[in-house]
């Protein structure tokens, strides 16, 4: 950390054995997968950003600009004194939007799977926000984590911050169960600030996953370099091919990492055949209609209270009250 960051680290991190148990067991299912957390080491977290950047992944810059316009209604929902919870921390960019409005915050935790870009992105926090109680805790935020009691002395609402659609990587019904997890979290009067991506037009949402620069192939495929480097693999990662594709009948985008040719790969000393254009399921993206996400709110024990949405209704943010 920089000089004078103040940052108390959790570290929770899944370790290599998890990671590799992953990784054996969702390639030896007759549906081969890997789940998409495994996609965000350090170099999959960095082209994650750099995809955030491509003219067609509108998701980051049309949130960033309903954060912008609508900050300050946010922050009076939220209330003074307040501890933010940001799940998925990443770079740190809109949590930022939203503390410059709140008054007076006294307290913020990150929960990311990736330590290098949580301990850059607290480390900011804790330098921007001297007076902050700064949290980074390392974890698989599916998992539940306690908070630290120096947070939990906070006199304000606590409201998790979950931005950026990631809610999507969830089937509906996981997603309930994260929200309910989040709920607890939380605890009675508190909130949940959520970005969920609106169902659209088909041909837009395969543009904004399958960029023409080749930045969303190259973070996908990063999966079999990290496989290869951690994992003893030997996978050619020019004989597979990013493949994503909306699938308008269920409202969701599927990524599937595709075989071009038959061949065969070891891993950790196993041998695993494919079939040329046999996929490996990576991520699925839902999208919802905003009257749809506030429905399963609801199940999952939340009172819809505001959303905001984009002139162009994109995407749109969720303040749910516990």
């Amino acid at each position: 950390m920089r000089p004078g960051a103040a940052v108390a680290f959790h570290d929770l991190a899944p370790k290599l054995d998890s990671f590799r148990d992953a990784v054996l067991d969702g390639l030896s299912r007759p549906q081969k997968r890997i789940p998409c957390r495994f996609l965000y080491d350090e170099r999959g977290s960095d082209l994650f950003e750099a995809i955030c950047e491509t003219p067609e992944y509108y998701p980051t810059r049309t949130e960033m600009g309903i954060l912008r316009r609508h900050a300050r209604d946010m922050a009076r929902l939220i209330g003074p004194d307040a501890t933010l919870i940001e799940y998925g921390s990443g770079a740190g960019q809109k949590v930022k939007l939203l503390l410059r409005a709140l008054e007076r915050p006294f307290g913020y935790a990150g929960i990311e799977v990736s330590r290098e870009i949580l301990l850059r992105a607290t480390d900011d926090l804790s330098l921007d926000w001297p007076r902050l109680d700064v949290v980074a805790i390392c974890a698989d935020f599916l998992t539940p984590v306690s908070l630290p009691q120096s947070l939990l002395r906070g006199a304000g609402r606590r409201v998790a911050f979950f931005p950026g659609s990631s809610i999507g990587n969830f089937t509906p019904t996981e997603a309930a169960r994260f929200l309910r997890q989040c709920r607890d979290m939380v605890g009675p009067g508190g909130g949940m600030l959520i970005g969920v991506d609106l169902k659209k037009d088909e041909a837009r949402l395969d543009a904004a996953y399958n960029d023409k620069a080749g930045v969303t192939e190259a973070f996908t495929l990063n999966l079999l370099d990290r496989i290869n480097r951690e994992l003893d693999a030997d996978f050619a990662v020019d004989r597979f091919a990013h493949d994503a594709k909306y699938q308008p009948a269920v409202g969701r985008v599927a990524i599937h990492i595709r075989s071009l040719a038959d061949q065969t790969v070891t891993v950790a000393g196993r041998r695993f055949n494919f079939a040329e254009g046999e996929g490996i399921h990576t991520e699925d993206s839902w999208k919802y209609a905003v009257a749809d996400f506030q429905e399963l709110a609801r199940s999952a024990g939340y009172r819809p209270v505001a959303c905001w949405t984009d002139s162009e209704d994109l995407f749109s943010v969720h303040y749910l009250a516990a």
